[in-house]
């Protein structure tokens, strides 16, 4: 597949990156222009597109003539970011392409999410610190994905635990809701993260779906896990 890999530079992006090239696809990377540099290890592999991925123009030609995207979904500063992003994306990439966001938790699609209360507070408190510093908005997160549940791509929207670094542990298992028991553990590692992002691109079960996953060695994982 030809595959973009929107905000590639980042470390989620950068996973992405390796596990899509290690599946023989080829990809095009679209990251800010200060952080070229930080693609450097894929120099001669990778075609590049510096800009901000909220730019549409930027999105326009990066995404022409791929079968596949991949959307590290960031709600950056307080104009839009997010929205800006996903909306480019759904309005530029070509008809039928695979389109894979990622976000975390705190996104709902169906409203039948069961959070912990760890999580509630953590989203209140640091969604409001961050709006009132500008520094991020998780409600334009919010509004983001919510114009990617109701278009008519082939879009998956992954949602992610809390993070870790590590050696890869396999591909994650999902639910569709938090709150799940199989989700407990609330851990998975950036590298399964992005493993789980490239693959279902390949995946049509995973189609017009909103994963929430956790590492498949954690122990909530083990424990509930269905064999196979």
């Amino acid at each position: 597949m030809k595959v973009c890999i929107v905000g590639a530079s980042g470390k989620l992006g950068r996973y992405m990156v390796r596990q899509a090239l290690d599946r023989g696809h080829e990809v095009v990377c679209v990251c800010r222009p200060r952080s070229v540099g930080k693609l450097d290890e894929f120099k001669g592999r990778v075609g590049i597109v510096p800009g901000a991925t909220n730019d549409r123009d930027v999105i326009e030609k990066a995404v022409a003539g791929c079968d596949g995207v991949l959307v590290v979904l960031v709600p950056w500063g307080v104009q839009q970011y997010a929205t800006g992003t996903a909306q480019a994306v759904l309005d530029f990439a070509q008809p039928g392409a695979r389109l894979i966001f990622s976000c975390g938790w705190h996104i709902t699609r169906d409203g039948q999410d069961v959070y912990p209360r760890s999580l509630r507070v953590f989203v209140a408190v640091f969604g409001w610190l961050a709006r009132l510093a500008r520094f991020a908005d998780l409600d334009d997160q919010v509004e983001a994905c919510r114009r990617v549940f109701a278009s008519e791509t082939r879009w998956t929207v992954v949602r992610g635990s809390d993070l870790e670094e590590g050696e890869s542990q396999g591909l994650p298992v999902w639910s569709r809701h938090v709150g799940d028991p199989v989700l407990k553990s609330n851990l998975t590692r950036r590298v399964d993260f992005a493993l789980f992002m490239v693959a279902a691109l390949e995946s049509d079960d995973l189609v017009h779906e909103a994963p929430a996953i956790v590492g498949c060695r954690s122990p909530s994982a083990l424990e509930f896990a269905a064999p196979g």
